[in-house]
């Protein structure tokens, strides 16, 4: 008998973490699976209503930046006057948008609503997202929680608020209204045109969670402020790049778009050199 114990202390010392990790992996999945569950039954609930409200999302919110009385216009319209600059008063209103396919308007009233939900519970989103991770990385520090998802709403909403308002006309009416010959008419198709713009509010709303993916990464030594600050000239050439593909050919557009990317980028490298003091690494 002493000997059948003893083998069978010698087995578990062989493989002592086999079955915690078989276990471990197993619970993760579950977790996670519930985490996407509730992820996407809020989703759903929101684009339920925003398909029931399809009046307010199309002609209030998606067609309004290629009018001429949108704010953004109108504000542009009189800058240009002041400066005279007549590429900045837009008119794209003449702009016609098109269905070519037989189900097109009903499946893009599908896929804006469901853009629309995932916008509407984004914070939902972004706090069952963080709850995975804290579980994972075993972090129980309310402060870190209530700070990563309140920061990270904020710099969503500002990113959709700075797209829509200001990336969004500038790039609808400057391609909406360029042509490279009088003989032809512009007719956008209503996917190319939904597209554009759902990608441009969703893409830029991401790019403004910079600060708090760089938090994270700096926290766990991914990157530090000295890489970050050796990269800069580099993004710099690319968000240069970037505001004059997405903006209207003339200097003052490209720099009102510019600008506040490089300074989501300089407030990255401050936010990477607080985790960097605040661990004690040099």
């Amino acid at each position: 008998m002493p000997e059948v114990i003893t083998t069978k202390k010698k087995q578990n010392k062989l493989h002592p973490r086999k079955q915690p990790n078989k276990r471990n992996f197993w619970e993760h999945l579950e977790k996670l699976r519930w985490h996407i569950i509730r992820s996407i039954i809020a989703v759903t609930l929101m684009a339920i209503v925003a398909f029931l409200n399809r009046h307010i999302i199309f002609d209030t919110i998606i067609l309004a930046p290629k009018e001429p009385g949108f704010p953004t216009n109108v504000i542009l319209c009189r800058i240009g006057e002041i400066l005279n600059i007549e590429a900045l008063c837009f008119n794209a209103g003449s702009l016609k948008i098109i269905n070519v396919s037989m189900s097109g308007q009903f499946l893009t009233h599908l896929y804006v609503s469901l853009i629309a939900g995932i916008v509407l519970v984004f914070p939902y989103i972004l706090y069952e997202t963080w709850s995975y991770i804290s579980f994972v990385l075993k972090i129980r520090n309310k402060i870190t929680t209530f700070f990563s998802i309140t920061i990270g709403t904020l710099l969503f909403i500002t990113g959709l608020l700075f797209s829509y308002y200001l990336i969004v006309p500038l790039t609808v009416n400057f391609l909406g209204t360029y042509h490279v010959s009088g003989e032809i008419q512009n007719k956008v198709a209503l996917a190319s045109y939904i597209g554009t713009i759902a990608s441009l509010v969703l893409g830029i709303g991401v790019i403004f969670e910079l600060p708090v993916f760089i938090y994270f990464l700096a926290k766990y030594g991914m990157v530090t402020p000295g890489f970050l600050k050796r990269k800069r000239k580099y993004m710099i050439v690319i968000l240069l790049i970037i505001s004059a593909i997405i903006t209207p050919p003339d200097v003052i557009s490209q720099i009102m778009v510019c600008l506040p990317l490089m300074l989501l980028y300089e407030i990255s490298i401050w936010v990477s050199s607080k985790v960097v003091k605040g661990d004690g690494r040099s």
